[in-house]
């Protein structure tokens, strides 16, 4: 009734060998003891493959700390140039850029590298990442290189709160920073949020905790993780064309929950997160904590009578529940999966000791992001609605969900996933859908079979690049800095011929945006000024 009993025990610092084999060097067997800053880095020889934002920190950060660092990455952008400069200057052994350099694994003073620290984009299968495993030369990536450091003589060790899920990760970790802030803490959020978790702990500033958000990609290449709370909030079919399989990649999701301290929550409504929990080896006393969107049952949260409220982590939990918030302090707009968002980072923040009233205070205080489910404009009764951020079939349900008839703006790169599902799921919503991307066929597929009759346009006739490179060590870039723009806009203005008072105009790609756009803000972006055109036109014409 509480969910699923948690038993076993871990450390979570001596888990950390990662990937290693029964060849591995002299220097990888250094590798278990280095748990700290202070721990013997220096002279360790390390390859760190991509020169983005999370390579160039471990890059930064393991030549402070002595070792001998050489940087890999396809790119040669006068961006991936102007950092390689920066890392030669401050004691980069090397930093080679184009295809050739990642192809094998380069040596350092002539010798094989004690350890890889990859990117998280990088595949498995990636030629150098192939390379290093035949090898049997250890590989972590950045998150495991920080769990490493994160203690450190003469300064504040954070704690972690840690979040992942297919989607509602960057929500939940800034309603979790923002809960820890309301409870006067130093908190930031960190990982793969934007900020790395590296440069959190070499900043002057000594946090109290961290609110760290990880990729499946970050989850494949970390072990030593101990998290003292940690959640998954979803599961949805995504990225298989990286993991190889929907199971593998459910198998890096599921790490989430290894060696975590004090609790473990998960979704209520969806088995899979409480499987994940109930396999997991956590450190001994650990809880299992639910959340549901209905009437929590003992030891979840969930909500009663538009009240969030908290069943597990009172004395009373068998016959009351505490309140945390209600659903105005979610604000104007509280589609379902924001609500359960903001319950899976009260979960966590509880876990770690926090007030209903810090809980309520940070749902207040929380400043939504852009581009998600970010409304635009109003016009002629017509609802803008930017959801770029919608990159897969499970976030893109949620936004149509929240709206009702919808002229839909979707597609882009598929990543392999169906969408057979979504569009049986929504096919009454629909008014029309408009489409974008290079890679839209399995989509229009399920359109024809589910919403035969929903109109369906392609206004995008324009050859775009697939600039989708990341298991090659690329930074993604347009094909061209118009493309993109030129797209949305045509998009837009079919979408505006459609739509009539009442309907919603919804960005839901469904899909990655690197076919046509360097991102999802890029995209969002896009939608945002082509609106803007739109509505300045319209109200133009209507002056004249």
């Amino acid at each position: 009734m509480g969910g699923p009993a948690v038993s076993g025990t871990a450390t979570g610092t001596e888990a950390g060998n990662a990937k290693t084999g029964s060849g591995a060097s002299a220097g990888a067997a250094r590798l278990k003891d280095l748990v700290s800053w202070d721990s013997d880095w220096a002279g360790l020889r390390v390859v760190v493959t991509g020169i983005g934002v999370s390579g160039f920190s471990a890059a930064d950060t393991l030549i402070e700390l002595g070792a001998r660092v050489v940087v890999v990455d396809a790119s040669t952008t006068e961006t991936a140039n102007a950092k390689a400069d920066t890392l030669r200057i401050v004691g980069a052994a090397d930093v080679l850029l184009g295809e050739d350099a990642v192809r094998s694994v380069p040596k350092i003073d002539g010798m094989k590298p004690d350890l890889i620290v990859t990117s998280p984009g990088w595949r498995p299968d990636q030629a150098l990442l192939a390379a290093a495993a035949r090898a049997h030369i250890p590989v972590w990536g950045d998150v495991e290189l920080a769990w490493r450091l994160r203690v450190r003589e003469g300064r504040k060790t954070p704690d972690w709160l840690t979040i992942t899920g297919t989607n509602g990760k960057t929500t939940t970790v800034g309603l979790t920073e923002s809960m820890l802030r309301a409870a006067g803490l130093k908190a930031i959020a960190v990982g793969n949020v934007g900020t790395p978790i590296l440069d959190a702990l070499r900043d002057p500033v000594e946090y109290d905790v961290l609110a760290v958000e990880l990729s499946s990609f970050q989850l494949h290449w970390c072990d030593s993780v101990s998290a003292v709370a940690s959640v998954c909030l979803n599961v949805a079919e995504d990225h298989v064309d990286w993991h190889g399989s929907y199971t593998s990649y459910l198998a890096d999701k599921a790490k989430i929950y290894e060696h975590t301290q004090k609790a473990c929550i998960y979704n209520a409504e969806q088995i899979e997160t409480e499987r994940m929990v109930e396999y997991a080896d956590v450190v001994e006393g650990c809880r299992a904590v639910g959340f549901t969107t209905v009437t929590p049952a003992i030891s979840m949260l969930g909500v009663v009578e538009g009240l969030l409220v908290d069943r597990a982590f009172i004395a009373e939990r068998k016959d009351s529940a505490a309140e945390l918030a209600s659903m105005a302090d979610l604000g104007p707009v509280a589609p379902r999966h924001m609500v359960a968002n903001a319950l899976a980072a009260a979960g966590l923040v509880r876990a770690y000791g926090l007030s209903a009233e810090d809980v309520r205070l940070g749902l207040q205080a929380y400043i939504p992001g852009s581009h998600r489910i970010q409304p635009v404009a109003k016009q002629n009764g017509v609802l803008w609605i930017n959801d770029s951020k919608a990159t897969n079939p499970h976030a893109a349900a949620a936004s149509l969900s929240a709206f009702d008839p919808v002229v839909w703006i979707a597609g882009g790169l598929s990543k392999g996933v169906s969408y057979d599902e979504l569009v049986r799921g929504h096919a009454g919503r629909l008014k029309a859908v408009v489409l974008i991307g290079k890679d839209t066929a399995s989509l229009e597929e399920s359109l024809q079979r589910h919403a035969p009759d929903v109109p369906v346009i392609r206004p995008d006739a324009g050859d775009t690049e697939n600039v989708q490179s990341a298991a090659a060590g690329h930074d993604a870039a347009p094909s061209s800095p118009e493309s993109g723009e030129a797209v949305m806009a045509r998009a837009v203005t079919s979408a505006a011929q459609l739509a009539t008072s009442g309907d919603t105009v919804l960005l839901a790609p469904a899909a990655a945006s690197m076919d046509q756009f360097s991102s999802y803000a890029h995209r969002g972006d896009a939608f945002i000024e082509a609106v803007r055109e739109l509505v300045e036109g319209q109200a133009q014409t209507g002056k004249e």
